[in-house]
């Protein structure tokens, strides 16, 4: 039997590729995805998504661009000299966000179709318990 970390990890990394199969059928990286959530939840800068994500603006510079060439999201220049950019997300976007949303809600519904609630109700707060215990030998 594998250890609770090592079969954590597994787990993290067949979810991860569930993911990324998720969002590639809508075009779209995890990361973009995840881009996409925090623009519909009013993060609408690069220096509000870089702080909320804790992305440096390179990286958030060339997802932003990735996302408004697949046409998912638009810009705006504001301000006095038109340097700051507003960035919504087009219908494109809502749509591929929705759908990528749905999908994984399936895939987990899935996954968890033969759990009684009890115990997926104990493995949330298991999880949440060692996240903790993880945090804390992470502490300085």
């Amino acid at each position: 039997m594998k250890s609770s970390l090592a079969a954590l990890a597994d787990t993290a990394k067949q979810q991860t590729a569930m993911l990324k199969q998720i969002a590639k059928a809508q075009g779209v990286t995890v990361a973009e995805w995840q881009l996409l959530l925090k623009l519909q939840a009013g993060f609408n800068t690069q220096e509000k998504l870089a702080t909320e994500m804790q992305l440096d603006t390179s990286t958030l510079s060339r997802q932003l661009a990735s996302l408004v060439k697949k046409e998912k999201l638009s810009k705006e220049a504001v301000g006095r000299d038109r340097r700051q950019l507003i960035y919504s997300v087009t219908s494109t976007g809502e749509n591929a966000a929705a759908v990528i949303n749905a999908d994984y809600a399936k895939y987990e519904a899935t996954v968890f179709d033969k759990w009684p609630q009890d115990e997926q109700n104990l493995l949330r707060i298991l999880l949440n318990r060692l996240n903790k215990s993880v945090d804390r030998t992470l502490a300085p």
